[in-house]
């Protein structure tokens, strides 16, 4: 562009915009790098000051507080003593000299032994006087900086002094080494700055076109001429809301006086809508306001983007002409507000049904007079529906109108539309049908010649049917008739229920997929969690587990909330209670694989806190496997709290991640929360859990649940824990069945947003004549004598065929007991469902059940114990351990 003007581009010759800010931008850089240098250098040389001084003194301090030093200075000869020692020093340092001197300042040592017994050079009397001096002078050898250090003796007193010295150019020679490199650096910033600078100027000038300040003059004047020549109204207004530019065309068109401009546009009189879309500075296309008499088409852009100026610009364009289209034009809008609205008011909800009422009940108050709409049945099984769905069978699912009586088709009835119809074949094509005037009976009448006789007679007069499609695929049919409205459907609205009944398949489409997920998420989750509660006699359990509802929780209102009752050796029995956050199947399958780890780890019959320990472990091993397979969503987050109840002792131990306290509820009808040590949720590591034994009588209630039974977005969890204690509080007299529907009842809302788990348990106390215990003394004669209680005490309890086995194991189990363990030795026998032995001793050892060989006189023990007990193994105490068997009864106990 340079060249229409006669200038060339180069920028070497400065005449350019770019250019001349190039020249300028170099010139500073260089005064700026000049400044650097010269300050770097003159810090150099105070530097090197700075250092000779500090190292100086380091010397002479260092040298005057050496050991023996006073022993020296008091010697006969303090040269002979002190002189190899002064100059090692020097030499190891790298001071020019170090020199030690009496009160007098003669010297004792220098590294010229002809000046050795001479007087020294300096200042002493701050060195005299106890204190460090340096000063800087210029000796034999050159400027140089010296220091004296006074040498104390043991009363305190100043015994002597040690000067040390080292040239100015000695320690500068360090700093002008590295002047070749400060400089080039400084080069190579000039050089990279300079580029840069260029960089600018190269797009400053593309920016200008390569122009000088005479030719950018002269091309505002050119567009200057041009703004004001163009027939179409140009303003421009700032961020502040005034007018800055109107060209001649804009004054014109909205009768605006020469002198507008700074003047706010609230004050130019113009329409009330026009002015507010000009201060707005929103963006609009061809928007028409009537100003005056004209009717003014307005664009406008704000300049604020890429960084621009804020503001607008405006360009009106006189369309008086289009007055006659605006009618047009407002039915136009009114069909866009339609859609609008639809958006906001069909497929509010993930369920197929509901989201075919909205469509019916939208369309009958703003389109037709009635609304009918019709599913595929493999949509409403939530299943993928064919290309040909529009050939199967349908039902309808959905009726909107003033009255019943129309003879249409009624909710529930399944229609299959014939093909040799237009809306038959229109079906089959996947194409919208348009029937204007029904009373002309063009074939339509053949799905149902009764039917069609009604729909006439009740003055249904013009009809539409619409495909609902989604990906491709026909899931339905809506159909739109008109009776009270005179005027017939056209053609305009043909598309409008096109596009009315395309955003509508959308939302069915979704919540169609979302019922399949939903089915398919219920169906894993109720897989993965108990189907009944287990045989036992520990505790009267019951319990509840209800899913968030659809819509509000998360993926169809399933989550990863769990329980589980786990009969243990001993007649003991385990409650667990756990909960995954988030919902959905990831939350579904993760909880399944945490109960699944529960239920291994409880048959090593660990203690719950070290329960918890491993569960944590596992949790944390899942997350690193999800976080390398680039899963976002972990399993950090999962609580747990595990009990297990002894119904011999009564004892209950109780250990909890992250979870909420169980509720304790005590015959007397009090309730409270079981003060359990908390500890971090699963997976997050690093802090150990806590076990808390508690004593509960027979009778009492202990209430496992997760936070979905407590939290809800109406009430704080504080509120929902006391409502809870307090509804337990009076309960206590109910079974746990009644419980559990009683605390639902109180606390649930009609629509759950989290899962709830609840688990309530009335523990039971076996009977006392039901357990027998003994203490065996470590002798292998007593043996025999357990032998015999224990045979009168099964004949006791009528059951003597159960005598020869239980002598065989017990006599095994007390042996070893007696032969490998220490401490007192305990036998417990308890008959529940199956008849129990245990056998106590004080070591952690346990034994391992191996295959005898035929030469070994013993190793068969176990393996006897193992073949007559249906179940036998370890668990450990805290004194011990105890090795326990299972023997199942004929006829167990209830």
């Amino acid at each position: 562009m340079a060249g229409r003007y006669g200038r060339p581009r180069s920028v070497l010759r400065m005449r350019t915009v770019a250019g001349q800010v190039f020249l300028l931008q170099v010139a500073i850089v260089v005064l700026l790098v000049a400044a650097a240098l010269t300050a770097l250098v003159l810090e150099s040389r105070a530097d090197s000051k700075r250092e000779a001084r500090n190292r100086s003194v380091a010397v002479a301090q260092t040298f005057a507080n050496a050991p023996g030093m006073e022993k020296a200075l008091a010697s006969p000869d303090p040269t002979a003593v002190l002189q190899p020692r002064a100059e090692a020093a020097r030499k190891g340092s790298g001071v020019d000299f170090v020199v030690v001197l009496n009160r007098q300042g003669i010297r004792y040592t220098h590294p010229l032994t002809n000046r050795i017994g001479k007087k020294f050079v300096g200042n002493l009397q701050p060195a005299l006087a106890g204190h460090v001096s340096t000063e800087t002078i210029n000796g034999t050898i050159g400027p140089l900086v010296q220091a004296v250090v006074p040498v104390f003796g043991r009363d305190g007193k100043v015994v002597g002094m040690v000067s040390a010295g080292i040239t100015i150019e000695r320690v500068s020679g360090v700093v002008t080494g590295q002047l070749p490199l400060l400089f080039g650096s400084a080069g190579g910033i000039l050089l990279v700055t300079t580029g840069g600078t260029a960089l600018v100027s190269r797009r400053l000038r593309r920016q200008t076109h390569g122009l000088g300040p005479t030719e950018m003059t002269r091309m505002y004047e050119h567009h200057d001429a041009v703004l004001h020549a163009v027939r179409e109204g140009v303003l421009i207004v700032g961020g502040e809301g005034r007018l800055l530019l109107a060209n001649d065309e804009a004054r014109r068109l909205l009768g605006l006086s020469a002198d507008v401009e700074g003047r706010s546009v609230t004050e130019l009189g113009l329409d009330p809508v026009a002015t507010a879309l000009l201060v707005s500075g929103r963006a609009a296309t061809d928007e028409v306001h009537p100003i005056g008499d004209r009717l003014l088409a307005v664009n406008q852009r704000p300049t604020d983007q890429d960084g621009g100026p804020p503001g607008s610009v405006a360009t009106l364009r006189d369309t008086t002409d289009l007055r006659a289209l605006t009618g047009r034009a407002d039915v136009a809008r009114g069909r866009l507000k339609l859609l609008y609205d639809a958006g906001a008011e069909i497929g509010t909800t993930l369920d197929v049904v509901r989201t075919c009422e909205e469509l019916a009940d939208f369309a009958a108050t703003r389109l037709a007079d009635f609304v009918t709409v019709d599913l595929a049945e493999a949509v409403l099984r939530g299943e993928e529906p064919t290309a040909t769905g529009a050939g199967g069978t349908m039902r309808r699912m959905a009726f909107s109108g003033p009255r019943e009586d129309t003879g249409l088709y009624p909710l529930g009835s399944v229609i299959r539309f014939l093909p040799i119809t237009p809306m038959g074949a229109g079906l089959r094509r996947g194409e919208a049908v348009l029937q204007a005037d029904l009373g002309a009976l063009s074939d339509w009448q053949q799905q149902n010649p009764v039917r069609a006789r009604q729909l006439l007679e009740c003055g249904i007069h013009s009809m539409i049917a619409v495909p609902l499609r989604a990906r491709g695929v026909v899931l339905g049919v809506a159909m739109f008739w008109r009776s009270q409205q005179p005027a017939p459907f056209e053609d305009e609205d043909l598309s409008l229920a096109e596009e009315l009944v395309a955003r509508a398949a959308v939302s069915i489409d979704n919540a169609r997929r979302y019922t399949r997920e939903h089915t398919m998420a219920v169906t894993l989750q109720r897989s993965l969690l108990p189907r009944g509660l287990p045989e036992q006699n520990a505790i009267d359990a019951a319990y509840r587990y209800l899913p968030a509802q659809a819509g509000l929780g998360g993926l169809g209102g399933v989550g990863g909330d769990w329980f589980d009752i786990i009969p243990l050796p001993g007649a003991r029995v385990a409650l667990v209670v756990g909960d995954v956050v988030g919902h959905g199947l990831h939350a579904a399958a993760t909880m399944g694989r945490l109960r699944t780890a529960v239920h291994n780890f409880s048959t090593l019959d660990l203690p719950p806190d070290e329960l918890l320990w491993h569960l944590d472990e596992l949790v944390a091993g899942i997350d690193q496997e999800e976080a390398l397979d680039g899963a976002d969503a972990g399993v950090t987050g999962a609580t747990c709290l595990y009990a297990i109840y002894d119904p011999v002792s009564g004892r209950c131990t109780m250990a909890r991640a992250g979870h909420l306290q169980p509720v304790i509820v005590h015959q007397d009808g009090s309730a409270a929360f079981a003060d359990v040590a908390g500890g971090p949720p699963l997976g997050l590591g690093g802090l150990p859990f806590e076990t808390t034994e508690v004593q509960l009588p027979e009778n009492s209630r202990l209430v496992l649940y997760t936070d979905g039974l407590v939290e809800d977005r109406h009430r704080d969890i504080d509120e929902g824990l006391g409502l809870l204690r307090r509804t337990l509080a009076d309960l206590a007299d109910r079974t746990p069945e009644e419980t559990c529907e009683a605390v639902l009842r109180v606390l649930v809302p009609e629509r759950a947003r989290d899962d709830i788990a609840l688990l309530v348990g009335r523990t039971r106390r076996l009977d006392a004549a039901d357990v027998a215990e003994w203490e065996v003394p470590s002798d292998p004669s007593a043996v025999s004598r357990i032998r015999v209680d224990v045979t009168g005490k099964l004949a006791e309890w009528d059951l003597t065929e159960a005598s020869f086995t239980t002598e065989l194991i017990l006599s095994e189990l007390v042996t070893n007991a007696i032969r490998y363990a220490t401490g007192p030795i305990g036998v417990r026998l308890v008959r529940d469902r199956a008849l129990i032995c245990e056998v106590s001793d004080r070591s952690s050892t346990s034994p391992h059940l191996r295959q005898a060989a035929t030469t070994d006189e013993g190793g068969r023990g176990l393996f006897l114990v193992s073949q007559f007990a249906d179940r036998w193994g370890t668990r450990y105490t805290r004194d011990g351990k105890v090795i326990w068997t299972e023997q199942t009864l004929l006829a167990p106990r209830d």
